[in-house]
């Protein structure tokens, strides 16, 4: 499907979404832009051809195992034909003795060697040409015929041992609340049934069987599973319409809780299964969605003003819708969250513009819930109700229309680029590594009625942008100090080398030391000696 990007708005044209066979119904990006009735039937062409292909190689193969055989047989007997004589002269010779002594304890029929070995011969290649023709027989079989009519009785009973085991086995409380679901879903589809008499009945045989089928059939990949319910779902409903006359009124409700009634019990074991890639395609998205945080509703042209209360609550119950697609178990109840959720996009669309709301504005406004939400799991949700959807919920309504354009926003989302956004390739990088975000909304515009948390949001971020550029700036100071440090310790280092150099230091032998005035002087004794105290009679 071309997505285009027109005037920073996001523009599908509508017959984009229907069917490239032109049908008239949804397709889906999942079938390559088919709808699930033209999808089935190029996937049936292709598997009939390579059928018929398969069916002429095993008959040229089967044609030369018979003409090898032939002729490694003429060749045998043309070459041993001597020593046969002498060896059936000797087999003769000893299975008369045997016959003798034989004969007095059982009756017996006399039947040459040569006549056993040629039946033998001949009963092994009608033997194996049997089986050829059985093997193909059944591949057949197993390739034309509904799958959930192939369990023998043999199967069934091997499955109802499973669960019992199962069952008796000790399970943690995720498997018994979903055990305790399951329950209940079994009890309402009974007494669904009990409406329809005769024809309940036969629905919930030909529902046991068809699980009992499946429960066998755990080995076939995805893609299998997925068209052994599609072909269940098929059947059920022409015999509703054709068999049991069930009026076209009721055959939507009955499909429904036939849908319900298996993909609760089945849910665990096809949604995401580990032979699918659906996981790693669920965390690119998640990781996609996260680094595209920074697009704002001005890139993607949304017409949505969520200053206005009653357009900030939709667009909250929007989000919420579709996060609790995912905790949903019926591929049913994943689309009413879906519609759930584009219903309130319209409705914030219709009051933010006081007119109805188109389909152009609806697709950007539904990239920007997705963007804003990060739904878990998006991609295993979407490939599960396509695979395992009933197909005319898909096909036409408002269901099958809101989840094409939930797949066209997935698809969006995984391609944008800086053209779609109407941004030069460097400022798109730069969003894209966090370098920078978009100019955010000043706090100071703010309506009196927005939230208080939203207007703190505002001001830590702005106070974080003045943190950021105030530490920028003293790091760019400090290393301008560095930078003069070094430049002064050099020239200091510079002056003093050259007044050494200019000024030498010539250093002095040691003087030597001054006698203390107060020591003995032994040298001199001209000296007068040290005065005496002297006492006066008074």
């Amino acid at each position: 499907m071309n997505l285009k990007s027109e005037r920073r708005g996001i523009h599908v044209d509508q017959s984009e979404l229907l069917c490239k066979k032109g049908c008239g119904y949804y397709g889906n990006p999942a079938w390559q832009g088919f709808c699930s009735k033209c999808w089935r039937e190029e996937y049936h062409k292709a598997r009939q051809k390579q059928i018929q292909e398969d069916w002429e190689l095993a008959e040229r193969l089967q044609r030369e195992e018979e003409e090898a055989y032939a002729s490694s047989q003429s060749t045998q007997g043309a070459q041993s034909l001597t020593f046969s004589k002498f060896e059936e002269k000797k087999t003769n010779e000893k299975t008369r003795k045997v016959t003798t002594v034989k004969k007095f304890f059982t009756a017996s029929s006399r039947t040459g060697a040569k006549k056993v070995a040629q039946e033998k011969i001949v009963k092994q290649g009608q033997l194996g040409r049997e089986r050829n023709a059985d093997n193909i027989l059944r591949d057949l079989k197993e390739i034309f015929t509904p799958s959930w009519e192939l369990a023998s009785p043999t199967e069934v009973l091997a499955g109802k041992l499973k669960e019992i085991q199962e069952a008796k086995a000790p399970s943690p409380s995720i498997n018994r609340q979903a055990s305790i679901e399951t329950d209940r879903v079994s009890k309402e589809f009974i007494e669904f049934l009990k409406t329809y008499h005769k024809p309940g009945q036969d629905i919930y045989k030909q529902c046991k069987l068809f699980l009992d089928t499946m429960n066998h059939k755990r080995d076939l990949s995805i893609e299998e599973q997925s068209e052994c319910a599609q072909d269940f779902y098929q059947n059920i409903a022409e015999k509703l319409q054709t068999r049991w006359k069930v009026p076209p009124e009721k055959v939507e409700k009955a499909m429904d809780q036939i849908e319900k009634y298996i993909m609760t019990r089945q849910y665990k074991y096809v949604f995401c299964p580990e032979t699918t890639d659906d996981e790693k395609k669920d965390l690119a998205v998640q990781k996609r969605i996260r680094a595209l945080h920074w697009v704002t509703p001005q890139m993607l042209c949304v017409p949505v003003n969520e200053e206005i209360p009653e357009v900030s609550d939709m667009v909250v119950k929007a989000i919420t819708d579709i996060i609790e697609m995912d905790s949903k178990r019926v591929p049913r109840d994943k689309l009413a969250c879906i519609t759930k959720c584009s219903k309130h996009i319209f409705n914030a669309i219709k009051i933010t513009k006081n007119e109805p709301a188109s389909a152009d504005d609806f697709l950007p406004t539904l990239i920007y819930i997705v963007l804003k939400g990060n739904p878990p799991r998006l991609q295993s949700n979407i490939q599960y109700i396509t695979r395992f959807c009933n197909p005319s919920r898909l096909m036409t309504g408002e269901d099958g229309y809101y989840f094409t354009n939930l797949c066209c926003a997935v698809a969006f989302i995984e391609k944008l680029d800086a053209q779609s956004l109407n941004l030069s390739q460097e400022d798109f990088d730069r969003f894209m590594t966090g370098q920078t975000s978009p100019k955010k909304q000043e706090s100071d515009s703010f309506s009196p009625d927005v939230c208080l948390g939203v207007k703190q949001m505002y001001k830590n971020l702005d106070l974080l942008s003045q943190l950021n550029e105030r530490q920028e700036r003293i790091v760019n100071e400090a290393k301008k100090l560095e930078e003069d440090l070094i430049d002064w310790t050099d020239g200091i280092t510079k002056e003093v080398q050259d007044i050494v150099e200019k000024y030498p230091l010539d250093i002095k032998p040691k003087n030597q030391a001054l006698a203390a005035i107060d020591s003995e002087n032994v040298e001199n004794d001209k000296l007068p000696p040290p005065l005496q105290p002297q006492v006066y009679a008074g």
